[in-house]
Formats: C-alpha cells, structure tokens, sequence
C-alpha cells in the first residue's frame, strides 16, 4: 500500500439495474439487503471538485467505475473497470488510480467500499473521456463510448437515502434513470426507468 497524504472532494453520480429506491441503500436509516435481481450491474462516477495528492492536484478531474456482482456468488465478489479522466498527467493518474482502488490508505471510508474490502477482479484501468454534470437537474454521465447515463428525474420520498459508497453520513437524492447504456468489454446492458443516485462524497487518507 502507497503512503501518501491526499483528499479528493465532490460529487458523485450511480445508477444500476435495481429498480428505485435501490433496496442496497439505506432509507429512513434501515440497512439494505439484496438487489432487485440478485445480479447487480452499473456505473459510478466522481468529480472531484477539490483533491490533492502529495501537493499533486486533482481538482476538476473524474473517475468512473463499471462494475457487476452476484448476490448468490459466495462473497458476492465484484468484477470491476475503473476509468480515470484522460486530461489528468501520468502522476495524477497514477494518484486516482491508487486512491479509488484503496492502495494508498484512507480511512473506514475508502477501506470500506465494496471493491476495496470485498473479494475483487479488477479487469482494467483505462484513460477515457468522461463527461458528465451531477449538479443540474439534467444530471448525466458518459464515458468515452461505453457509458451513457442520463437521469429522468428524483425519486419523492419523505425518507432519508444513503449510499455506502459517498458514505451513509451523507444524505442523498434517489433518483429514476431515463437510461443506463453500457458497452464496456465484458459488461454489456441496457436499462430504462431504472435507479440512479447522487450525493457529495469527500474521501481522505487521514480518515
């Protein structure tokens, strides 16, 4: 594991093929259970917003992930691609690259993403294009052209939603997707009217 002293803070942006309120979060303070179909697929991203690395800065940049696990699967392990911004240097992709794997410390948080402290299979990392807007009402992703991610709209609810990956100390807005397209290797989906997620996030290497 690398020591190195970082911070990246944003907004993050999800969406898989569960149906909403996704049944992984937590709502009204309730632990999750089991995804609507016991095969669990989709897309995160961040915007790092503010972040460094070592004095490396990391503002503006973003990450992706594409990801499915099996429920049934002992350990449901995950299966993973991780995308890193292809504007950011050899350096900082190297600094994102080992912070969203959990290889360069950070604290409950980060060591508690599912990827991170579950059995894992990292396929690939790739520098790809990716553009998107967690903030306005017309919230998307795209990554290169493997990942679309358009969002419909919010979720009414009067309860409190969570997600383990910002944190469940962050409150967060459950959303409908109007459509989540991959093609990504081995990962290849299509889902409409499906869940979507967002919040803030800030991870730290001294959590």
């Amino acid at each position: 594991m690398t020591t190195l002293t970082w911070v990246v803070e944003g907004t993050y942006l999800e969406s898989c093929n569960c149906e909403a309120i996704c049944p992984c979060r937590r709502i009204g303070g309730v632990p999750g259970g089991r995804s609507t179909h016991g095969i669990c697929m989709g897309a995160l991203s961040w915007r790092i917003e503010r972040g460094n690395a070592d004095g490396l800065d990391l503002g503006g940049l973003a990450v992706a992930l594409v990801c499915r696990y099996d429920d049934d699967e002992p350990g449901s392990p995950w299966r993973f691609t991780l995308h890193v911004d292809d504007r950011a240097g050899e350096e900082q992709r190297a600094a994102l690259t080992g912070i969203f794997l959990g290889r360069s410390g950070g604290g409950p948080r980060v060591q508690g993403l599912p990827w991170v402290r579950k059995p894992a299979t990292l396929l690939a990392v790739e520098a790809s294009r990716i553009e998107l807007e967690h903030r306005s009402e017309r919230r998307f992703l795209r990554v290169a052209d493997r990942v679309t991610l358009t969002i419909r709209g919010p979720v009414e609810t009067d309860q409190t939603v969570s997600c383990i990956v910002p944190g469940h100390d962050r409150q967060g807005m459950e959303l409908y997707a109007e459509e989540l397209r991959v093609d990504d290797g081995a990962f290849e989906a299509e889902f409409r009217g499906n869940c979507a997620f967002t919040s803030g996030f800030s991870y730290r290497s001294d959590e």
